[in-house]
């Protein structure tokens, strides 16, 4: 009965086995329904990689109050301005994967950046995690009121004939209206003068002001001043024209189709954040999204809100994958 009963003891071992090795799963599941039913526990801080004022400030503290309503707690908006909005965003890269910090990107931070710092330091598609797309924001080639030029091609003519004596406004290389006005230059083979700011906000100031001659924005910055007539726009980047602006034609109407630039605002967090910590986050920007008091404002300043589908961590990381090689090859950078 040897056998027996040595059978009988491999049976008992490999029962208590089986059961270590399944007492780690039997704790993360716990432990992770747990870290989800405790968050969050304090105040959130979104960082703004650009000035106040500028479109993506704008856009954040849109969401952030209606964010703060389904989390329980506050949403702290933070400017980190600086080097086209790569300082900010590069801060975000190194916090805590906690979610308590969080970051509203764009364009320009999570793809265009990527081809013209060669040292940029963060990776978008591995130092991050994708939240939710919050909006699309249509860009506008705009001037000066009193520049000399009445619709596109005059334009196109008059920067051609002068590009030694005029300048660009941006907020910074790697920013969006760095990028779109650089790809636009690119097509009408000109090099006029850039002009830094540390955010768009500040620009277009200097713009309405008569300080620069044109520049590229996205159309939530430019609303206003363009109804009030204190600048004018050439065309809208993209493939419709906006209801904001209804006047504006596209840029292929104009008579340049190859000038095409979406700019876009989405919510991401440090790398290694929890599944369970983004799933909450993505359902506060969602709900936020369908709020009217985040809506139609975002609307009525020219954005266009996603729809539901498009709101998802793994809609807003096929865009930036698809947004990466984009870039290079239009601004014809290599990657770092």
């Amino acid at each position: 009965m040897l056998w027996f009963a040595q059978a009988t003891a491999l049976r008992r071992m490999a029962t208590v086995m089986a059961a270590i090795m399944a007492f780690p799963l039997l704790l993360a599941e716990p432990a992770a329904a747990e870290r989800a039913s405790s968050y969050p526990s304090r105040p959130l801080r979104l960082i703004v990689p650009f000035a106040k004022g500028g479109p993506t400030d704008v856009v954040a503290r849109l969401i952030s109050p209606e964010m703060a309503k389904s989390l329980g707690q506050p949403v702290v908006v933070e400017n980190i301005v600086g080097a086209g909005g790569t300082i900010g965003t590069l801060r975000a890269a190194q916090a805590a994967p906690d979610g308590y910090t969080l970051i509203l990107g764009h364009m320009g931070t999570h793809a265009a950046a990527v081809a013209l710092y060669p040292g940029l330091g963060y990776r978008p598609d591995v130092d991050f995690v994708p939240v939710a797309l919050v909006a699309r924001m249509p860009v506008l080639l705009l001037a000066r009121r009193q520049f000399p030029a009445a619709n596109l091609a005059e334009f196109v003519a008059y920067v051609r004939s002068h590009q030694d004596r005029i300048n660009v406004a941006h907020a910074g290389v790697g920013s969006v209206s760095y990028a779109s006005c650089m790809l636009l230059n690119h097509l009408l083979d000109i090099n006029p003068t850039g002009v830094p700011f540390s955010g768009t906000g500040p620009a277009m100031d200097a713009l309405v002001a008569g300080q620069v001659d044109y520049m590229c924005d996205q159309i939530v910055n430019a609303v206003l001043p363009l109804r009030t007539e204190v600048i004018k726009a050439y065309a809208v980047a993209g493939a419709d024209r906006d209801p904001s602006v209804p006047s504006v034609p596209t840029a292929a109407e104009a008579g340049l189709p190859q000038f095409q630039v979406e700019a876009w605002n989405a919510v991401f967090a440090p790398k290694d954040t929890p599944p369970e910590v983004i799933a909450i986050l993505n359902a506060a920007v969602v709900q936020a999204l369908d709020r009217p008091e985040v809506r139609e404002p975002m609307v009525g300043l020219g954005g266009v809100v996603p729809p539901r589908d498009q709101r998802t961590p793994a809609v807003l990381a096929a865009l930036v994958s698809s947004e990466l090689p984009k870039w290079r090859q239009a601004l014809k950078r290599p990657a770092p």
